[in-house]
C-alpha cells in the first residue's frame, strides 16, 4: 500500500506534468548497462519480474508511485550510461503524449481517467497469418472486449496490450476491472446493452485469487459451482456483490444493481474449471494468455464478447442484435417499449405440438396428438437397393455443407406471436406455424431419402410438419390439405441479423486461414486441406463460429435438466423469450428440404444417388478421389446450379473424407451410417448407432 507520502509526490509530478519516459528498448538498455536483473529490479520496486518485461517491452506502463521510482532511476543510469543521439521515437511508442487531432470528437471524462497502455512493440512470434488487427471501436473501452489474466497479474488484452492487474482477490479484481482496466464492449444494436468486461482466468491467476484450480468433490461436479460457504462466495456477498442464479461455476456473473444507467457487471472465465470446452475450442485452453487473449478477441470482434459456452453465446447474440425493448415516448415520457421485430421480454407458450413431452402445457391439458419431429437427416440407403452400376465404383467421398443451418437460417420467416388453433386451415406456405397432414401416399424413388421424415422413411399416417415441409411436398406437385394447425398472425425474419453477423465472421475467418471466395474449386479443396495447419489460433476461431451457429439453434429447444426435474415443472430455459422450438424446427426443416432439394437435382445432373446422409453430410459413389470427379459442372468449366458446388460461403460444400467403396459397403451392412465415420475411417464405432 503507498505511504501519504507517496500519494502526494505523486500528487505534485501531476500539478508539475509527468516527465516523459524513455522509450521501451532505451529502459532495457539502460538496465543492462548497468548491470542489473529484471528479477533484481522487479525486487527493488516492490513488483514482478513479468511487470519489468512488459515495461521493456513496450506492453504496459507503470502506474504512480512506481512510475516515479522507475523514472527516477532511469534518469540516474541516463547520466551514468549516456548514449549517442539517435533518430526520435514517436510518441506513440515513447508514452509522450500525441498531438491532439482537432477532428477527433471529445472524449468523455470518464473514458479520459482509464489508463491507456501503449501496445506491445515486441513480442512473441506472432502467426503466419495474423487476422485483420483488432481495435477498440468506442474509446469507452480502450482495451476491448476481455483480458486474459495469470498468476504474476498481467492482464493479456486484445491487440498485444498487457495491464498490470494489482488484485489478489475477486471483489478487487471486479472492482480493477470495472474502474481500472478499460475493458468492455459497445452494443451491437442501438437499442441493446454494452457488452460487459470479461476476465478469462488461467489456472494460477485462479489460486492467486483464493479459487481451488479445479472444482473437486461430488457436490460440486455436480452442480459445477462452488459451494456457497465458499470464502469466496462469502467475500463476494459481504462486498455487496451478488451472482446469478447459476452461481460461481465455470463462467461466473458478478454484478450489483445499475447506478445511474451504467451497467456494473463482470464476467469470469475459469480456464481450468474447463470454461473453454475442446469440442467448441480446440486447443485454445492450452495456448499462453496472450495467444487465448488473440482467439477470444477475434471472436468477440467477429460474432460478441463470449458468454458461456458457444451454445448460450449463439442464443446471446440473437438477443443482442434484436433486443426485445426500446426506449418509446408517452405522455412525454420515455418509457421501456416492445421492439417490433424481436421476441419480447416475456416467455411465450408453444403449441402442443410444438413443445416436448415435459412441457407443463402438454403435461396440463394430457396432449396425445403427436409432436413435430422436424430433425436434421440421419438415413442410410438400404443395402439392398445397392445394384445399379454407380454402386460398383471404387470411391465413396463424402461432402458437408458448410453451417447449413447457418444458411438455413437466411431470410426466414417465423412467427412472433402466439399460436392460434386452427381446423382444417387452407394452407399458405408463407405462414410459419405447424400443420397437421397425411403425407404417407406421397410415393418418392426409395434410393432417395424421405424430405419429410428425419430417418427418410416413408410416413405412415398424419403427423404434424413445419411449413417448410409442407411447402416443399407442394413443390414436389402433391396436394397439401391440413386437418388441423398452430399458425402465428405476426411474422418477421428475427434471425436476419443473427445469420448476417455470423455469415461475415465464418467468411472472413476462413479468409484469414487462406480460404476465399476467388479460389478455384481445385483450389479451395488444396486450401481446405490444410487450413488448419495455417494458423491454429484462427481454426480455433472458426470451430468457436460454426459451434456458436449449432449450439444457438440447439438452444431454442432446451430441454431439462438434473436427476430431480419431474414432467410438468418449469425448468429455467423455458422461462426465457428464446425458448422457442417453434423456430428451431423452422431453421431445421428447412435445412433439411434444402438437402434433399440438392440430392433430387444430383441425380438429374449426374444420375447419382447418395449412400448415405447424416445432418449436413452426404456420402456419394464416386469414380475417383475427389469431389471434382463427379460433381457437375459445364463444358465451361463453370458449376452447374441446383446440386452441390464446392466453395467457402454457408450452404456450399466442403470434402469431409474419402474411403473405399467397399468399406463404406461393409458399415450399411452393418446398419451403420458411412457419413458419420467417413473423416476418421473408422470401421466400427460403439457409439450406439
Amino acid at each position: 500500500m503507498p505511504t501519504e507520502d507517496e500519494l502526494f509526490a505523486a500528487v505534485d509530478a501531476l500539478l508539475t506534468g509527468e516527465p516523459e519516459m524513455p522509450p521501451p528498448a532505451e529502459r532495457a538498455r539502460l538496465r543492462e548497462a548497468a548491470g542489473i536483473t529484471q528479477a533484481r529490479l522487479a525486487q527493488v520496486l516492490q513488483t514482478t519480474t513479468q511487470s519489468v518485461k512488459n515495461w521493456e517491452a513496450g506492453r504496459s506502463e507503470p502506474r504512480p508511485p512506481r512510475r516515479q521510482a522507475y523514472q527516477r532511476l532511469l534518469d540516474g543510469w541516463a547520466a551514468q550510461h549516456p548514449t549517442r543521439p539517435s533518430t526520435p521515437v514517436p510518441a506513440m511508442l515513447s508514452g509522450a503524449p500525441a498531438q491532439a487531432d482537432p477532428s477527433a470528437e471529445p472524449v468523455s471524462p470518464a473514458v479520459a481517467e482509464v489508463p491507456v497502455r501503449p501496445a506491445a512493440t515486441s513480442r512473441r512470434p506472432a502467426a503466419k497469418k495474423a487476422a485483420k488487427p483488432i481495435t477498440p471501436a468506442d474509446p469507452r473501452f480502450p482495451h476491448g472486449p476481455l483480458a486474459v489474466l495469470d498468476g504474476d497479474g498481467s492482464a493479456y488484452a486484445v491487440g498485444g496490450v498487457v495491464l498490470d492487474c494489482p488484485a489478489t482477490t475477486v471483489v478487487e479484481l471486479v472492482e480493477w476491472t470495472l474502474k481500472e482496466s478499460g475493458l468492455g464492449a459497445a452494443r451491437l444494436n442501438r437499442n441493446g446493452k454494452d457488452s460487459d468486461p470479461l476476465i478469462v482466468l488461467t489456472a494460477s491467476a485462479a489460486v492467486k485469487l483464493g479459487l481451488p484450480e479445479r472444482l473437486e468433490g461430488r457436490e460440486e461436479r455436480r452442480s459445477l459451482r462452488l459451494a456457497e460457504d465458499h470464502p469466496v462466495v462469502q467475500q463476494i456477498g459481504k462486498a455487496k456483490w451478488q451472482l446469478t442464479q447459476r452461481g460461481f461455476g465455470p463462467w461466473a456473473r458478478i454484478y450489483r444493481k445499475a447506478e445511474g444507467g451504467a451497467r456494473q457487471c463482470v464476467q469470469l472465465a475459469v480456464l481450468s474449471w474447463d470454461a473453454l470446452d475442446t469440442r467448441s475450442w480446440p486447443g485454445v485452453a492450452d495456448m499462453a494468455p496472450a495467444d487465448i487473449a488473440r482467439v477470444l478477441g477475434v471472436y468477440a470482434q467477429r460474432v460478441l464478447t463470449p458468454r458461456g459456452s458457444t451454445a448460450v453465446s449463439g442464443l446471446e447474440l440473437m438477443t443482442a442484435l434484436r433486443p426485445p425493448t426500446r426506449a418509446v415516448q408517452q405522455n412525454g415520457t420515455w418509457v421501456s417499449g416492445h421492439n417490433p421485430g424481436s421476441l419480447g421480454s416475456d416467455p411465450m407458450d408453444p403449441a402442443p405440438p410444438e413443445a416436448i413431452a415435459e412441457h407443463p402445457v402438454v403435461v396440463r391439458s394430457g396432449w396425445s396428438g403427436g409432436f413435430l419431429n422436424e430433425e436434421a437427416y440421419q438415413w442410410v440407403r438400404d443395402p439392398a437397393l445397392l445394384s445399379d452400376e454407380k454402386c460398383l465404383l471404387p470411391y465413396a467421398v463424402g461432402l458437408d455443407l458448410n453451417t447449413a443451418f447457418l444458411a438455413a437460417s437466411a431470410r426466414l420467416t417465423v412467427g412472433l406471436s402466439a399460436p392460434d388453433h386452427f381446423h382444417r386451415p387452407v394452407f399458405n406456405k408463407k405462414i410459419p406455424g405447424s400443420w397437421l397432414a397425411d403425407l404417407s401416399g406421397i410415393e418418392l424413388d426409395p434410393r432417395l431419402p424421405s424430405p419429410f421424415t428425419p430417418d427418410g422413411t416413408r410416413p405412415t399416417g398424419p403427423a404434424w410438419y413445419q411449413t417448410h415441409t409442407l411447402a416443399y411436398a407442394q413443390e414436389l406437385g402433391h396436394d397439401v390439405q391440413p386437418i388441423e394447425a398452430y399458425l402465428r398472425r405476426e411474422t418477421g425474419a428475427y434471425l436476419d441479423p443473427w445469420h448476417d453477423r455470423l455469415k461475415t465472421a465464418y467468411v472472413d475467418t476462413l479468409a484469414d486461414l487462406g480460404v476465399t471466395a476467388d479460389l478455384t474449386d481445385a483450389g479451395f479443396l488444396a486450401a481446405m486441406e490444410h487450413h488448419r495447419q495455417t494458423d491454429p489460433a484462427m481454426a480455433a476461431v472458426l470451430a468457436a463460429i460454426k459451434a456458436t451457429v449449432k449450439g444457438g439453434i440447439g438452444k431454442l429447444r432446451e430441454r431439462p435438466q438434473g436427476r430431480t426435474y419431474r414432467d410438468g415443472d418449469p425448468w429455467p430455459a423455458m422461462q426465457r423469450p428464446t425458448w422457442r422450438p417453434d423456430i428451431r424446427a423452422a431453421v431445421i426443416s428447412k435445412a433439411r428440404v434444402n438437402m434433399h432439394r440438392k440430392l433430387a437435382n444430383m441425380v438429374k445432373l449426374t444420375g447419382l444417388f447418395p449412400l448415405a446422409v447424416l445432418s449436413d453430410c452426404v456420402v456419394y459413389p464416386s469414380p475417383g478421389p475427389s469431389p471434382l470427379d463427379f460433381l457437375p459442372y459445364a463444358a465451361s468449366g463453370k458449376p452447374l446450379m441446383g446440386g452441390f458446388r464446392l466453395g467457402p460461403t454457408p450452404g456450399l460444400a466442403k470434402l469431409e473424407g474419402v474411403q473405399g467403396m467397399a468399406w463404406a459397403v461393409d458399415l450399411m451392412e452393418k446398419g451403420l451410417n458411412p457419413a458419420r465415420h467417413i473423416k476418421g475411417g473408422d470401421a466400427v464405432l460403439d457409439d450406439g448407432e
